[in-house]
């Protein structure tokens, strides 16, 4: 994969994928816990946040681990997906993993602007409180502890819920072109 970013994106990119690789290994032996925050803390401190209409020059594009570690830059579904496949590697199961399309509330408390948002939520058993890794927020937090959230629908390799739903109301790839088309790059990257 290192020559593959070196390839596409340059030597910088070759050891992003080094540094990734590398706190992925160390964090293999870590709780679920540590290993949350080990992810959550290498890619927000790692990519820069910046629209896909300046990265990719499309309004809407969700990259791959190594495509958003080569740009060293993505928007929020960039760092969702990358979060998601680091802990899928570090072997935390998909179904505790939802990549959530949120409305977030922008402004103060009392503010009624939204705008579309995607964050990673962690499930440590299927009913509890689920929490969010953001890229706009450092700390990982209790759902909870998110009222600037709105769900509105959450996937991963094995679902498509729907709000908060708890039952899968369809197949993610058959319904989201995008996670179809990411998951089949991340394959041809080697990644799945």
């Amino acid at each position: 994969m290192q020559t593959l970013a070196v390839a596409r994106y340059g030597q910088p990119a070759g050891e992003a994928v080094v540094a990734w690789r590398r706190m992925i290994s160390e964090a293999r032996d870590l709780d679920e816990a540590g290993k949350l925050a080990r992810v959550n803390t290498f890619f927000n401190r790692r990519i820069r946040f910046v629209d896909d209409i300046i990265v990719w020059k499309q309004s809407d594009y969700w990259a791959t681990p190594l495509e958003t570690l080569g740009r060293d830059a993505g928007d929020c579904e960039d760092f969702s997906i990358a979060k998601y496949m680091s802990l899928r590697l570090l072997e935390v199961p998909a179904d505790k993993l939802r990549l959530v399309y949120v409305r977030a509330r922008i402004g103060a408390a009392d503010s009624t602007i939204t705008q579309a948002h995607m964050v990673l939520s962690y499930f440590e058993t299927p009913n509890a409180e689920p929490l969010v890794l953001d890229n706009l927020i450092g700390e990982i937090r209790p759902a909870g502890r998110r009222p600037d959230l709105f769900p509105v629908f959450s996937f991963n390799n094995e679902g498509l819920w729907v709000g908060g739903g708890t039952t899968s109301a369809a197949d993610p790839t058959t319904r989201l072109s995008r996670w179809r088309d990411v998951l089949e790059r991340m394959r041809s990257e080697g990644l799945q």
